[in-house]
């Protein structure tokens, strides 16, 4: 959905057309309809706010650099996903290559409550129920975290993010039974993680 701002500038697809003519005001609404979405999908892939910022302006710089090429194929949102997604794969082995490559669970988490909801359903309720929730939430966040950096991005954008399947194959340029696959195989490494941590019974993924 396009935001107020957005509509009454014009559509998604007018804006880049303008944008692609040189307009770098109708390529700012752009910016400001979609950044928060990549830096928060960023912030998922990468588990780092610094890096998800500095990560997300390079996607920005990247889409503007590369206007011209944008044929309209796929929506301009799914194109902005593909560059965060390889940005942040690239991001993702670099520290890999830096450090051991693994991922604490219990490494403090910058999530925000909620936004895991279609993957996790945490019984309780009232206040007790809400900090127990919140706890689940952060050991998947951490969990998935330690996912391969292509595992990881499929399940962020599908159980996360909320893309279909369509749209992930189009960010990651393979089948639609490629991205089942690697969704199906993630949802099983992930609950292989948890077991160690929660009772599993109490997580409900896909």
């Amino acid at each position: 959905m396009v935001s107020e701002a957005a509509a009454r500038a014009g559509s998604i697809p007018s804006l880049v057309k303008q944008a692609q003519q040189g307009d770098d005001d109708a390529f700012g609404v752009l910016v400001d309809e979609y950044q928060d979405k990549i830096y928060n999908y960023l912030s998922r892939m990468l588990h780092d706010p610094v890096e998800a910022e500095d990560v997300a302006q390079e996607v920005f710089i990247r889409a503007y650099e590369n206007l011209a090429g944008f044929r309209g194929a796929s929506s301009f949102q799914t194109w902005l996903y593909r560059i965060a997604s390889n940005l942040a794969i690239d991001a993702a082995r670099a520290r890999n290559r830096r450090s051991s490559g693994t991922f604490s669970l219990d490494r403090p988490m910058e999530t925000d409550d909620g936004e895991l909801g279609r993957e996790l359903r945490a019984p309780g309720r009232g206040p007790a129920g809400e900090v127990e929730s919140a706890e689940l939430q952060q050991i998947v966040a951490a969990g998935i975290g330690q996912l391969s950096p292509k595992l990881r991005l499929v399940i962020t954008l599908y159980d996360v993010e909320g893309l279909s399947y369509k749209e992930i194959a189009e960010i990651l340029g393979c089948p639609v039974g490629t991205v089942k696959s690697r969704l199906f195989n993630a949802r099983n490494q992930l609950r292989e993680i948890l077991a160690a941590r929660i009772d599993i019974e109490d997580l409900t993924l896909g």
